[in-house]
């Protein structure tokens, strides 16, 4: 009996050990917290009428915090001056709205604050609060909803803000640069749905903004825009659709300047292409001048020769209706030096030209002294075509897959405005082989010719383009293995270009429509697809 009670004794002081063992370290701190905040009171209570008050007070069960408020936060109708809202930054137990705006009559009033209130521990959001109360003696409770869409690009942006302005005797078009709206909600960050809320009945304009600067007015250098033509009447059971597109900015020429040696930047906003440069000085009867864009900045270069010796130069500027008058001041500056460049990589595809360019606009050309050699050092024969605004030389050449070519430029074969020229230059060339890329067959059904086809990247940029006018396969040859998009632009004005919209003009962008489908394109593949328009 004493054995078996010295063997129990020494048996329950090894489960103590072990026990104690066991409990040592850190806690578990049981299951991670996942529910959002919980407000407890609100004063004055949401949805309150008749509301005069100039602080709000918003008390939660836990600490709290706000982020991105400025993204999340949309207070609608929009106050002037702004409320202020806290704490920012810090945890606490309640959020405090305090009103500077002086409250329009018989208003409902909505702050919408999104997924910026968050418990202090694990940032939970409580999702999509509103606070809503009215300065009359009811709550507008009418609504309207839609999706946001961008013209050109196969996702919307996001954060967009959507907004109705009142049709009333203060209503003009110039609006939307200078007022805030009567109502406004936003897309947020997940979904291109929107819904406006707590409206009256009446007749609205609806307006969707990218408003970068959120002073929720439209600034057509920052800012895309959307509308709808028709005037939305309140209450409705439509869904509105709001098409998003960019405007070419106005055109307007800026103070020109000599940048270096016979050298002036005329920088510009808008479209170039039909920008106008004449020279209104006397100048010398063999007075000579080019211009070409710069590849980096909204400028064109004006070059010019001979030297003159003046203190400055007068240009007239134009494009369309635009006129200004400019002058240039002269001095003494040392001109750019000559440099050829390759647009290039040394990689050409079959289809592809080789093309040069230079900083100093090229004045001739001596093709007796350029060679293209293939790898058999057999010489090449080639055409070459000059583009003077992109300052460009384009070389066509038969190329075969799998091989080699020495692009060769002799001193002299290329001569610039000022007449200098070229020093030797080399260019190594290679071909792949055809099966290291792929092949696209498009044909496309219930169609309205005619059509841009761009095949574009998932970040928009195109890689090839074809232009139809009738139902005809189309075929996209050496594609680089890779993700692309189809896009087709219905080109209702038949310039072989995509056509933006305009607020003012109250013209819409040209309809475009995506391939449902991203396509994968593989080395040594060939795809046939057909694309149905809807």
């Amino acid at each position: 009996m004493k054995k078996v009670f010295i063997n129990s004794l020494l048996l329950l002081l090894i489960c103590l050990l072990f026990s104690q063992c066991a409990n040592r370290g850190t806690p578990s701190g049981g299951d991670k917290d996942i529910a959002p905040p919980i407000i407890t009171q609100s004063i004055p209570e949401n949805y309150s009428t008749n509301f005069n008050a100039t602080e709000i007070k918003i008390f939660f069960d836990e600490y709290i915090k706000i982020k991105d408020l400025r993204k999340q936060l949309i207070v609608s109708p929009p106050m002037d001056p702004e409320a202020q809202i806290t704490p920012l930054g810090s945890a606490s137990k309640y959020i405090t709205i305090q009103i500077f705006d002086t409250l329009q009559p018989n208003t409902t009033y909505a702050f919408n604050f999104g997924e910026s209130i968050v418990d202090n521990n694990e940032s939970n959001p409580y999702p999509y609060f509103r606070y809503v109360f009215s300065t009359g003696t009811y709550i507008d409770s009418l609504k309207i909803n839609g999706v946001i869409e961008d013209a050109l690009n196969d996702k919307p942006d996001n954060f967009v803000s959507v907004m109705l302005y009142e049709m009333d005797s203060t209503f003009s078009d110039s609006i939307v640069y200078k007022k805030k709206p009567n109502y406004i909600t936003n897309t947020l960050d997940s979904t291109a749905q929107f819904q406006l809320d707590n409206l009256k009945a009446g007749d609205y304009f609806l307006v969707a903004l990218k408003d970068n600067n959120t002073n929720f007015t439209f600034e057509q250098k920052e800012d895309k825009i959307g509308f709808k033509e028709n005037i939305i009447t309140v209450p409705s059971d439509s869904s509105y659709n709001v098409r998003l597109f960019k405007e070419i900015f106005d055109f307007k020429a800026t103070r020109p300047s000599l940048v270096s040696g016979n050298k002036i930047a005329f920088g510009y906003e808008g479209d170039y292409k039909n920008m106008n440069i004449q020279i209104i000085s006397d100048v010398p009867k063999d007075f000579q001048y080019s211009i070409i864009k710069d590849s980096k900045s909204d400028s064109l270069h004006y070059f010019f020769t001979p030297d003159m010796k003046r203190d400055s130069l007068v240009f007239k500027v134009s494009n369309h209706s635009y006129t200004d008058t400019l002058t240039v001041r002269l001095k003494t500056l040392e001109k750019d030096s000559l440099t050829i460049s390759a647009v290039n990589q040394s990689t050409l595809k079959l289809t592809e030209d080789f093309v040069l360019t230079a900083n100093i606009p090229f004045a001739h050309i001596n093709e007796s002294k350029i060679n293209i050699i293939d790898k058999d050092s057999v010489n090449i024969n080639f055409t070459k075509s000059y583009e003077s605004l992109n300052n460009n030389y384009r070389f066509k050449f038969d190329k075969q897959e799998e091989s080699s070519y020495k692009v060769q430029l002799l001193p002299n074969a290329l001569k610039d405005l000022f007449g200098r020229t070229n020093d030797t230059l080399n260019y190594n060339l290679r071909t792949k082989a055809v099966s290291d890329y792929g092949n696209l067959r498009l044909t496309i059904d219930n169609a309205a010719y005619p059509l841009i086809v761009q095949l574009v990247t998932p970040k928009g940029k195109v890689k090839d383009e074809k232009y139809t006018t009738k139902p005809e396969p189309l075929d996209f040859v050496h594609i680089d293995a890779a993700k692309y998009l189809i896009r087709v632009i219905y080109d209702e004005n038949q310039n072989r270009i995509y056509d933006t919209g305009n607020y003012l003009k109250k013209t819409q962008p040209e309809r475009v429509s995506y391939y449902p489908s991203v396509l994968d394109i593989r080395k040594g593949w060939d795809y046939v697809e057909n694309f149905i328009l809807k």
